[in-house]
């Protein structure tokens, strides 16, 4: 059996209003009524995920003197080129062709 997770969402906390495009409303209502969600739901869960990550990404992170040299080591030294990784990374993806 599924376990319903705990809304973020607070019927007495402060109100947060935006202006956004017909057509990002339609693709944020859609993507709710997918997740079974009301669209405050669904805003609030992916700006709470989006913010997370945000914050997460920039926290900086300690290295001891052994993971530093190593981490000095590895950037001073990249894997050699693969010819077939560079003919991948050179073409056009196959949605822009």
């Amino acid at each position: 059996m599924s376990e319903k997770k705990k809304s973020h969402v607070s019927r007495d906390g402060p109100k947060l209003s935006m202006r956004i495009s017909m057509d990002d409303r339609g693709l944020i209502d859609s993507a709710a009524a997918v997740a079974r969600k009301s669209r405050t739901e669904f805003m609030v869960d992916s700006a709470r995920r989006a913010a997370v990550d945000t914050l997460l990404d920039a926290r900086a992170f300690q290295l001891d003197e052994e993971q530093t040299e190593r981490l000095d080591e590895l950037l001073s030294n990249p894997p050699a080129s693969v010819e077939k990784l560079r003919r991948l990374m050179a073409s056009r993806a196959p949605w822009e062709k």
